[in-house]
């Protein structure tokens, strides 16, 4: 059971993915899916991958949500000739005009923010993806041998454009593995796409209002991590990655026909974590296994790696996860 007070500063958090949720509806249109599932890894602290066709708004979507928070927001527009010093910042020799001495001065690089939004981060290669390894896992870079902590809360946000493969480099599995959800970012409906023209064609700026502080940001996501979940839900989390493990033996036929590598344990701490902020933004006490179900697809479809039959046979990870929610009973893994 929780604590009297974390029970009202549940209340609170309910009220302030609310007023979130009304913010970016003042400029986003619809994707109601995506922006949950954004603000789940916000408060989750975890970092998010938006993966959809150019113009579906998956810039705009993070620029909105950092102008709802009184966080620090850093935009880097990754391209083939981007160095890993231009992400983290570099040392320079400067030079005091009153004495003449000469010394090192560190210039951070604008990973140096709460949000850092990697922009079309397919489009640079490996070497400088790389730069973004340290600082998602470890909340820290190291340049010049010395480490250098990031800002508290520090959030990555990547957008990627699935169709152009053309002067990409595609993402590797480490890499993939550190962002908390992978997020599908779909056409909109026909009346939302009318709103969307009207709103975007019309001579008016949309004004939005910060809600929350860096400080209540981490209030809340230490509140989430305190969040309770049955002993069941966890193993049913559990054996539901332990499915995916092709190589392991005993998994359901479409594992074995179609999957080459499976997710591993960071799958299922993502997956108790997020149902653990999903059921604290709806206001509930504890984790079901609706949330458990909800988040599934987000954590684990970049985190297996279908073979080429599935890729023959037009099976994705998507429909790999949708096959082992119908077959894992939450009663077997109790």
């Amino acid at each position: 059971m929780l604590p009297e007070s974390d029970i009202e500063a549940i209340t609170q958090l309910g009220e302030a993915h609310r007023r979130l949720k009304s913010e970016l509806g003042k400029v986003i249109v619809g994707q109601q899916e995506v922006v949950e599932q954004l603000l789940i890894s916000l408060f989750a602290r975890g970092h998010c991958l938006l993966v959809g066709v150019p113009g579906l708004a998956k810039t705009l979507l993070i620029r909105s949500l950092s102008d709802s928070l009184s966080l620090d927001f850093n935009r880097v527009q990754f391209t083939p000739d981007l160095m890993p010093a231009d992400i983290t910042g570099t040392e320079v020799m400067q030079e005091d005009r009153a004495t003449g001495n000469r010394a090192f001065k560190f210039v951070p690089g604008p990973i140096f923010a709460n949000i850092v939004l990697a922009d079309e981060i397919n489009r640079t290669p490996p070497k400088t993806q790389a730069a973004l390894l340290e600082a998602m896992q470890e909340k820290q870079v190291t340049v010049g041998g010395e480490r250098r902590a990031l800002p508290d809360p520090f959030f990555v946000l990547a957008t990627q454009n699935p169709i152009e493969q053309e002067g990409t480099y595609p993402l590797p599995e480490a890499q993939l593995d550190r962002f908390m959800f992978m997020v599908q970012v779909d056409y909109p409906e026909a009346d939302e796409e009318l709103q969307i023209v009207k709103q975007t064609t019309a001579d008016y700026k949309t004004e939005i209002s910060p809600t929350l502080t860096a400080e209540q940001i981490s209030e809340m996501s230490h509140l989430v991590r305190r969040m309770p979940i049955a002993d069941h839900l966890a193993m049913y989390a559990i054996n539901l990655v332990r499915q995916t493990r092709v190589r392991k033996g005993g998994v359901p036929e479409i594992v074995e026909n179609y999957v080459s590598w499976g997710a591993g344990p960071r799958a299922s701490q993502f997956l108790v974590l997020a149902a653990k902020a999903r059921a604290a933004l709806a206001g509930r006490h504890c984790v079901e296994a609706d949330d458990l179900k909800a988040v599934a697809k987000p954590v684990l479809r970049h985190r297996i790696v279908t073979n080429f039959n599935a890729e023959a046979d037009g099976v994705t990870a998507d429909d790999v996860i949708t096959a082992l929610l119908e077959k894992t009973a939450i009663e077997a893994a109790a």
